[in-house]
């Protein structure tokens, strides 16, 4: 399943980009305290402060907001990616047991159906940065429902387990295209940009009235890593199939281990 939107080179480049909003922050607030002194007096009396102030307090709100929000959409539809490959596995050894009760005559799709986990694993997580094959793997799906369609049931119990199965298959049909589609952005970059610009002129802000000091240009760094780290996190929860926090494979390899 290849994710479509950020491809895995942005994923790639997740910690840089966080390392260059951390850069544009601290640059932002070091440009402030270096531009503090070159003011014109009139510039920086304590009416204009005060409306600076005031103008960046209600920038600050608005961008704690934004960023709360960011965070939790990626972090929901990790969360939510992550659901749908554990009931995804679920069903898939559902389904064997299903056509394991149903006898040797159900070899063919069980066989089919193995090679789909294992297709399905090498696509979600490929091995060595091959190249998933997505549209060999949903044939594989559809060869198992058609097997399976196939089956002459001898009595009402396998006839049961045939109608149980197709039922199963046709669950899976369905939700391969939805972890498909899980997989595109739910956190557009342009807000990002918006976002990191706010925080810059926040920044800057504060350099205006700070100190010329190394706590000042120490504290903002820490500050500047802080906004990087809160981004990285976002572009890292909204590709739940790429990157250092990816959803793990576990669910599937159960499910494939179950079928050996």
């Amino acid at each position: 399943m290849a994710a479509h939107g950020w491809d895995y080179g942005l994923q790639m480049n997740a910690i840089t980009i966080g390392m260059l909003v951390t850069g544009c922050v601290f640059g932002a607030g070091l440009a402030g305290v270096l531009l503090h002194p070159r003011l014109p007096k009139p510039h920086l009396t304590r009416e204009t402060q005060d409306v600076v102030k005031l103008g960046i307090g209600m920038l600050s709100v608005l961008s704690s907001l934004v960023l709360g929000l960011l965070i939790a959409t990626a972090k929901g539809s990790s969360d939510s990616t992550d659901r749908d490959v554990r009931s995804y596995a679920a069903d898939i050894i559902v389904l064997a047991e299903t056509l394991r009760d149903y006898g040797a005559d159900a070899t063919t799709p069980m066989d089919l159906l193995r090679r789909f986990t294992s297709q399905t694993l090498h696509d979600i997580w490929p091995e060595d940065g091959a190249t998933p094959a997505l549209a060999s793997t949903g044939k594989t799906l559809e060869h198992v429902r058609e097997s399976i369609r196939a089956l002459r049931p001898v009595d009402t119990g396998q006839s049961w387990l045939q109608d149980q199965a197709l039922s199963l298959v046709t669950s899976l049909l369905r939700q391969r295209w939805q972890l498909i589609e899980h997989q595109g952005p739910n956190v557009r970059p342009v807000v990002l940009a918006i976002l990191v610009s706010w925080v810059a002129v926040i920044f800057a802000s504060f350099g205006l009235n700070a100190p010329r000091n190394a706590t000042v240009v120490v504290a903002f760094l820490l500050c500047s890593m802080a906004i990087g780290g809160s981004v990285f996190l976002i572009m890292e929860m909204d590709n739940p199939f790429q990157g250092v926090l990816r959803i793990p494979r576990a669910p599937m390899a159960n499910a494939l281990a179950q079928m050996q």
